[in-house]
């Protein structure tokens, strides 16, 4: 179970503990979310990636076939498809270029990354301003990505993070809204025993007493406290 968002999630919290001493101080978030992310993977950047690591050519050559297999733009070579297992590979691999760039040469130290959403836990908000112009040139030079405009932000801990599904706050976290609406609309559809248990472990994770409740009532016929 610590593994995924799970870990994120967690690793967030201590996180976000260790920045604000056990929230006696403020704890300053930068969140960002990257642009048409799938869409916008450059096929040679990829590839170049892969030679560095990858000696055998047989290997090399399987994975470029399965690389442009795949592209939102033909003429460019971009692209590759959502929910394929080698595309979560491929995403790393081509990410770990940004993570080096932020661990070893602008030195975070509390930062944590999924997929294309990304957080950075500072005490000192100009700290996390003065970071933004380096990311955004890292990506767009790099690995030719952009930074969503309308998904950036810096605010403290306190007013609520939304970071993977959950809304983070000091000492606690509450299921987003939209991730909550999904939920009970996927129930409607598929309420199995599988699919149930599934959630109510996803629920154990934060605040989420009513939300139980409710799911109980509506597909467990178990009896709810008043």
């Amino acid at each position: 179970m610590n593994k995924g968002t799970h870990r994120a999630i967690n690793r967030f919290r201590t996180y976000g503990r260790k920045v604000s001493h056990n929230n006696s101080q403020t704890a300053w978030i930068l969140k960002c979310d990257i642009r048409k992310f799938f869409a916008n993977i450059d096929h040679k950047i990829l590839k170049d990636i892969l030679k560095r690591y990858i000696d055998d050519a047989d290997t090399l050559w399987l994975l470029e076939k399965v690389i442009d297999s795949f592209c939102t733009n033909k003429e460019i070579n971009v692209g590759l498809p959502l929910g394929n297992l080698t595309s979560q590979l491929f995403i790393n691999i081509y990410m770990n270029e940004f993570d080096q760039y932020l661990k070893q040469v602008l030195k975070v130290k509390y930062y944590i990354r999924y997929a294309d959403d990304f957080v950075i836990l500072h005490k000192n908000k100009q700290y996390l301003i003065n970071l933004l112009p380096y990311i955004s040139e890292f990506l767009g030079t790099r690995l030719k990505l952009l930074l969503h405009p309308n998904k950036v932000f810096i605010k403290p801990l306190n007013l609520g993070i939304d970071f993977l599904g959950w809304v983070h706050f000091p000492h606690h976290r509450v299921l987003r809204t939209s991730t909550k609406r999904r939920m009970f609309n996927k129930l409607k559809n598929n309420h199995s025993s599988a699919t149930i248990t599934s959630y109510q472990g996803l629920l154990k994770h934060g605040k989420t007493y009513k939300i139980l409740c409710k799911l109980k009532k509506l597909y467990c016929n178990e009896p709810t406290d008043k």
